[in-house]
């Protein structure tokens, strides 16, 4: 899997191979110092249908080198990359691959606006920004929004979603790190006796589980518990005609444990009837350069199969080859 970190290495001219250039980076997974990157045009030429290359050198790189090569590609034909590879590649792997080499704030974005103007709106991208991502994070998806759609992820967010899930689905979270004890107690009582009388979409329910920081959420999850002797999710009845109240479990189990969370959707997507490819292919595109070796690690613990071998035998082709090169398999 791609990660940064290790000394800085010079990337120079590639050896060819056919109509591929082979960037020699030394040892894997080393940031290139922009400058001294360049390439051979007769190299390059054709890498656009040339599947395996794509697989074998974009696979392998992370999110600086893959910015570094889009640059290049530019300067050299004058043409993007991306959309290059939109026009060469199809299916699940042009997704996957699309998605990959985007930068992850732009890729981010992207997902945030197909999962918003389906006709049904998928709130477990934007639960996962609002829950998962850090400030830092969600401000330069959120920036990267507004440049590639010329208007704000709030604006599309509240035109795409009303009522109480629209309210759930805030991306206005308080940052913090502090801890209100009393605070975390009268909240876990307010949510008990919400959940009790099954007024989930009680305005204070909605408060707490939208805008309060993940530090004082996990404070008065954890009270919860500890008072009630049971997650709080096992007391969230899940309906699932009711869009709201599943977004509220999302939301408590993305802040109490992401990787557990993304074990979850990865383990239902494999094992839904035909595969659900848009929700592997968000979280190992996602994760692959964050905590996708803890979450494989999880996905076996849980199901005693590697990921490796649950991803293969539910895809195929050059689709496969890519999802199993970010999950770290080697040939």
């Amino acid at each position: 899997m791609p990660t940064n970190g290790g000394d800085v290495v010079e990337i120079g001219v590639g050896e060819q191979c056919g109509n591929v250039v082979d960037i020699d980076l030394g040892e894997q997974w080393r940031p290139l110092r922009p400058g001294k990157l360049t390439a051979s045009t007769g190299a390059v030429a054709g890498w656009g249908t040339d599947e395996k290359a794509i697989i074998s050198i974009m696979g392998h790189r992370n999110a600086v080198q893959r910015k570094l090569i889009r640059q290049a590609y530019e300067e050299i034909y004058q043409e993007d990359l991306i959309k290059r590879l939109e026009s060469e590649l199809s299916g699940h792997f042009e997704k996957a691959v699309f998605r990959w080499v985007l930068d992850p704030a732009d890729r981010d974005a992207v997902l945030a606006n197909v999962a918003m103007k389906q006709s049904k709106v998928d709130y477990h991208v934007i639960i996962e920004l609002s829950c998962i991502y850090s400030p830092e994070e969600l401000l330069a998806v959120k920036r990267a929004y507004q440049a590639r759609f010329k208007h704000s992820m709030e604006e599309d967010l509240a035109s795409h979603t009303s009522g109480d899930l629209g309210k759930a689905l805030g991306i206005y979270r308080y940052d913090g790190d502090e801890i209100d004890a009393r605070l975390a107690k009268s909240e876990a009582n307010v949510l008990h006796n919400a959940i009790k009388e099954k007024v989930f979409n009680h305005e204070e329910v909605i408060r707490i589980v939208s805008t309060r920081s993940k530090a004082q959420l996990m404070a008065t999850f954890n009270r919860y518990k500890d008072k009630y002797d049971t997650a709080i999710t096992k007391h969230l009845v899940d309906d699932p005609s009711d869009q709201y109240l599943a977004a509220v479990r999302t939301s408590i189990r993305c802040i109490n444990d992401p990787k557990k969370y993304y074990e979850k959707v990865i383990r239902n997507a494999l094992n839904k009837p035909g595969t659900d490819e848009d929700a592997l292919t968000r979280v190992i595109v996602t994760r692959a350069e964050k905590d996708l070796k803890e979450i494989k690690e999880l996905y076996y613990k849980r199901n005693s199969v590697s990921l490796d071998h649950a991803v293969a035998k539910e895809t195929s082709g050059d689709y496969e080859a890519f999802l199993l090169t970010l999950l770290g398999k080697e040939d």
